[in-house]
């Protein structure tokens, strides 16, 4: 009887550990049939060619002729998507020279990125972070062979996902379709096939809501304004910016089409937006019997119901189901049928009233019927963030029950945060949902060298090959865009790599491509970068909290009430263990980020500036020269300010005049050597906003919009900051000598006075004072250049002299 019990028990463990795998299998299975019922979906292999020759087009003019697109099935590549690379076997005079075939137009551009980086030492990047190198393309009819017949590289998982839900309002709001054109051209190259698509769905919204009844006064109230609009579509604020004129609704509807059109003519998959729930105040009177509830408040910074506390229309109402179906519909009939992907992130920063599994089960499925309803093919796209920040509700059995909410395959969920805590470790492969291991990197569009680029080569691979992995795509999910190239650089070819990558070697040939030829200097530098800015190892998101761009508002007096200011410990945009100004908790005095020896880096600094009379001509080489001395001087900076603080403290106002005044001499310096690349310019950003104002009014609207969020950001009253002050913060030439500068300049004022007069800080006067001028400066109008002066190299020369020459 033992040994059949015993029998028994081995059957039983036996079918446990094959239950896991049976599952990942099946929800694999539906992804297989999703990417098939999709691939049928895409536009013509001419279609895609035509669209792929245009990148080519716009990007290398001169050799439009030297290459030969095809668009091939993907049996071609074994099943999988893929791009090849051959020589054409007759080449002649006006004849192609290299064949690129792909699985869609994308793969065709990634294979012309890829041939023009690894043949031909180019390098594609943003023009604000200086742009492309391609004087290292050979002329037509000069191209590199490819030494094997061909080159075939496919991708280890089907998808490369783009943007967070943030990233429209901190870098795209100002787009107009020449921009949005360039970033297509950008996604294609580095081989993005998911990308997220939300301008225009206010315009949606509009004609969804008019149809409840809702009118375009209560509408008003509920869109914020062109900066803000990230914020009002995930319910944390209604009307802040706002209101939306009928000329941005219809301006940004026009846009979107055009986005739409090119993403698809690449064989891109678009990510469309759906109902989450978030709904205008008046819809509780129409239907006084709708579960409608009122959320509390997000950030403001006394509960001001003008801007916070919106309301939640509850999944499991019927209403809820109506509307979702409805907007899923209205959108169709707007775009056509471009897609069956749609995020939706009702419970971020919005727990379930109740833990109960089965509940929130529930509501998850819920949620899916809205989108199933209007398209019955629909895949949930989600955001897992809330499984990091709300890690204390979001327990095993709550994560289970919204997973499993919905039928098999018809979820993916973003690893936000994998690049720095992967969730898929910690949850049994999100407990057998497929899902997308994201790269968050930037918070706010702040500017900082930045980076994990050992984690990087290493994250994604670990991932898709761990036991039951449900891994089905990389990436790459940053705030804001437009800063460290070769982050974004190097994350975007991971959707290509099957295994690790050699770093510092692969970052010897990054530095070749991105200058144009090889400088001993040069690669030294980046040797130590790589060790040490782009070597984050401390679980911190790097949020910039330098204190140029975030001065600590406290008062610095020994033994305080007040000590540093609580604002700067709440948490910023989403809740949770996200955001840390202080590195040492125990310690009395601020302490800004840093993960690395500001020694090194001033070295690295120092061996660039030597390759300047090899690199000076290179944009590129500019871009990076003054990016770095802009880091090695806040740096710097952050110890003067606690010198300084210290002084204080001491009652030294010798010293503290002293060391405040290089404080501010830092300021200004940093600013001068901004002002030396159009690519760290205030005027830049200001000037995009008030060109998609078509009267005077939108024209100063705009302005607002845009340099509150680098600033403010949120609402203050007299003596209180706004909460979420400096988080979109900026090293821009303009912003710093007329808002930062000013700043600190009052705030060592007022620490001198105290210590002139012998009295205490007053630091209610000096946020009076600071707010007042903060407002001031927000609501005016005076004109920022959009063209850089001086000699970069030069600057940075002098600079170091001046701060590190001894």
């Amino acid at each position: 009887m033992s040994g059949l019990n015993s029998i028994y028990l081995s059957l039983i463990l036996t079918l446990i550990t094959l239950i896991p795998h049976a599952v990942v299998s099946s929800k694999l299975e539906a992804i297989d049939a999703l990417l098939n019922r999709l691939d049928s979906q895409r536009p013509s292999a001419s279609v895609q060619e035509s669209a792929a020759r245009a990148v080519l087009q716009r990007l290398l003019p001169a050799h439009v002729n030297s290459f030969e697109f095809n668009v091939v099935s993907k049996d071609v590549c074994g099943g999988h998507s893929c791009f090849l690379i051959e020589n054409h076997k007759q080449p002649g005079k006006n004849e192609p020279e290299i064949i690129i075939k792909g699985s869609t137009a994308v793969e065709v551009a990634s294979g012309l990125h890829w041939y023009i980086k690894y043949w031909c030492g180019a390098h594609i990047s943003w023009d604000k972070t200086g742009g492309i190198q391609i004087a290292s393309v050979p002329n037509p009819g000069s191209l590199p062979l490819v030494k094997d017949e061909d080159v075939m590289i496919h991708r280890p998982v089907p998808w490369n996902y783009y943007q967070n839900v943030v990233t429209a309002s901190y870098s795209y709001v100002w787009w107009d379709w020449e921009r949005w054109e360039k970033e297509i051209d950008w996604m294609a190259l580095q081989g993005i096939n998911l990308p997220l698509a939300f301008n225009g769905q206010e315009a949606i919204w509009q004609k969804v809501f008019m149809n409840f009844n809702i009118s375009m006064e209560d509408l008003n109230d509920f869109f914020g304004g062109p900066a803000f609009l990230a914020w009002a579509r995930m319910g944390n604020l209604h009307g802040w910016g706002g209101p939306l004129s009928q000329n941005w609704l219809n301006q940004q509807l026009i846009l979107q089409k055009q986005i739409l059109s090119r993403m698809l003519g690449l064989g891109m998959i678009p990510v469309l937006p759906s109902f989450s729930g978030n709904v205008p105040a008046a819809l509780k009177k129409i239907f006084p019997s709708a579960n409608i509830t009122r959320l509390g408040d997000w950030n403001t910074v006394d509960g001001n119901r003008r801007w916070c506390c919106t309301y939640l229309l509850d999944p499991t109402d019927p209403l809820f189901i109506e509307i979702g179906e409805a907007f899923i519909r209205q959108q169709t009939a707007e775009y056509g049928d471009v897609t069956d992907i749609y995020n939706c992130d009702t419970f971020n920063e919005n727990s379930p009233p109740t833990n109960d599994p089965t509940f929130i089960s529930s509501l998850g499925a819920a949620v899916y019927e809205a989108m199933s309803k209007g398209d019955k093919d629909a895949v949930w796209l989600m955001q897992g963030w809330l499984f990091y920040s709300d890690s204390s509700f979001w327990q095993p059995p709550q994560m289970q029950a919204l997973l499993h909410s919905v039928p098999l395959g018809k979820m993916i969920v973003l690893d936000l945060f994998a690049d720095v805590t992967p969730i898929w470790r910690t949850s049994s492969q999100f407990y057998g949902t497929p899902y997308i291991w994201c790269m968050l990197h930037n918070f706010g569009g702040n500017i900082e060298m930045y980076g994990i680029l050992d984690a990087i080569s290493l994250g994604p691979v670990d991932a898709r090959v761990s036991e039951n992995s449900t891994m089905v795509g990389v990436g790459m999910c940053m705030e804001g865009i437009e800063h460290n190239p070769v982050v974004y650089e190097f994350m975007s070819e991971m959707a290509f790599r099957n295994k690790k990558v050699q770093v510092p070697e692969w970052l010897k040939t990054y530095a070749h491509r991105r200058y144009g030829k090889a400088v001993h200097q040069v690669e030294a530098a980046w040797e130590i970068l790589h060790r040490t800015v782009y070597n984050c190892t401390d679980g911190i998101a790097d949020h910039n909290t330098d204190f140029i761009v975030k001065l600590p508002d406290w008062d610095p007096s020994p033994n305080s009430v007040s000590g540093v200011s609580k604002q700067n410990h709440l948490p910023l945009t989403l809740p949770g263990p996200r955001r840390f100004l202080f590195q040492d908790t125990s310690s009395s005095l601020p302490q800004a980020h840093l993960w690395y020896s500001t020694e090194e880096v001033v070295n690295a600094l120092k061996l660039f500036l030597d390759a300047g009379n090899d690199l000076a001509g290179s944009a590129t080489y500019r871009y990076d020269l003054v990016d770095l001395t802009r880091q090695v001087l806040s740096k710097l900076s952050n110890q003067v300010y606690l010198d300084a603080v210290i002084a204080f403290q001491r009652k030294d106002a010798k010293a503290l005049n002293h060391h405040s005044q290089k404080f501010l001499q830092i300021i200004k310096d940093i600013d001068v050597l901004l002002a030396s690349d159009d690519n760290f310019l205030l005027g830049t950003w200001l000037e995009s906003a008030k060109k998609l104002a078509v009267n005077p009014s939108e024209k100063r609207q705009y302005e607002w919009n845009a340099r509150t969020q680098v600033t403010m950001w949120y609402d203050t009253n007299k003596t209180m900051q706004s909460q979420l002050h400096d988080y979109a913060n900026k090293f821009w030439s303009g912003l710093l000598e007329d808002y930062y500068l000013p700043r600190a300049l009052t705030y060592f004022s007022h620490l001198s006075n105290s210590l002139r007069d012998n009295e205490k800080f007053k630091l209610e006067e000096w946020r009076k004072e600071w707010i007042s001028f903060s407002n001031n400066w927000q609501a005016a109008t005076d004109l920022y250049t959009v063209k850089a002066t001086g000699d970069a190299l030069a600057i940075s020369k002098a600079l170091y002299g001046k701060y590190f020459g001894q």
